[in-house]
């Protein structure tokens, strides 16, 4: 009877490579003999891996059915210590051979060996730099490209050949012997690399690898509203790739510093004022001061409590869609007099006679 493979791994007829790798991982680890799992379960697990990873070998599987004889025979061989078909004794690590046949480790691509790698860098700045976007200069430590070179690798006035190992393919072919027979598979090119050329001759300052241990001065735009956590993205001003390949990009988390009297929840910003026995209980106006360091006059309700809240529109942070802005919310403390002149003294126990 013919095996469904699709079944075997638990994945549908339209899964990608990633979910087939991911489902093939998944259950070796599971089955694993060496873990005590079903020898039997495992060798279905390897065969029907090896038909449904290899694009050529899926086409003619899902096309001809039972009909199709693309998958190698597992029979015959012990995992771990044993012996083969024709009585070698060997010792291998079956997780490492189902990665030589069936394609793990492959070469990378050549412009994922060149390019240059990410940084992440932390920039501190303060509540009051939230009001407006702002351009911060920094000085970064990093591979940057070879002044000598141009970034080529190759010294000023010699060419760049093609690979003779290779013939530019970045690739060369190994042949590994397995107890399962012989295999081939593509390997990165030992000579250049897996860059499939090389330069005449090396560049003098940076050896050939097109780039230098240097500094360079970046300029960042922080947006207005940027919240702690956030992450500015700057393209291509990470490490310098190698040999003119891509620039990695730049990663600047923010965080924002506390600040003495505001208090920060989302876009909003919180602060508590004093306010006089008189005021609230009378009623008045107070002067506040406001992040952006302006004056703004207050109105207190007569017969104001302390800790009561009042809300100021469109004086907190804004947004960072650049649409609007958050509220100000100031909560007023009434201030108990410790001490007290004569006459006011009088005046109180005045009020306190009238029931105040």
């Amino acid at each position: 009877m013919a095996k469904d493979y699709y079944q075997i791994l638990g994945i549908s007829q339209s899964a990608s490579p990633e979910e087939i790798k991911k489902a093939y991982r998944k259950l070796a680890h599971k089955h694993h003999p060496d873990k005590g799992g079903d020898e039997k379960k495992f060798k279905e697990i390897a065969e029907a891996y090896q038909v449904l990873s290899d694009q050529e070998k899926r086409a003619q599987y899902d096309r001809f059915g039972r009909a199709f004889e693309g998958a190698p025979s597992f029979e015959g061989f012990d995992f771990g210590f044993g012996r083969g078909k024709f009585g070698e004794e060997f010792e291998f690590d079956l997780g490492e051979m189902m990665e030589e046949i069936f394609g793990f480790g492959q070469p990378q691509r050549r412009k994922d060996l060149k390019k240059g790698k990410d940084i992440e860098i932390e920039i501190e700045i303060p509540l009051e730099d939230t009001l407006e976007g702002k351009e911060k200069e920094i000085t970064l430590a990093k591979m940057t490209s070879c002044f000598r070179c141009q970034g080529t690798g190759a010294e000023p006035g010699t060419s760049i050949s093609e690979c003779f190992s290779c013939r530019g393919t970045g690739q060369v072919q190994q042949i590994k012997k397995t107890p399962f027979g012989s295999f081939t598979r593509a390997t990165t090119c030992p000579e250049c690399g897996g860059e499939g050329y090389r330069p005449e001759k090396p560049c003098n300052v940076c050896k050939g690898e097109g780039r230098v241990r240097g500094t360079e001065d970046i300029k960042i735009f922080i947006p207005a509203g940027v919240d702690t956590n956030q992450v500015i993205k700057v393209e291509r001003k990470g490490e310098a790739g190698r040999k003119g390949g891509r620039s990695g990009d730049l990663y600047a988390r923010i965080f924002v510093k506390s600040h003495p009297v505001f208090k920060r929840k989302g876009d909003d910003l919180y602060f508590k004022t004093p306010i006089s026995f008189s005021q609230a209980t009378l009623g008045d106006e107070v002067e506040i001061t406001t992040l952006e360091d302006k004056k703004a006059l207050l109105k207190v309700p007569a017969g104001t409590e302390s800790g009561k809240i009042l809300r100021i529109s469109n004086k907190g942070i804004p947004h960072f869609s650049g649409y609007g802005k958050g509220d100000m919310y100031v909560e007023l403390v009434v201030k108990t007099p410790k001490r007290l002149t004569k006459k006011q003294k009088e005046l109180l126990e005045e009020l306190k006679k009238e029931g105040i």
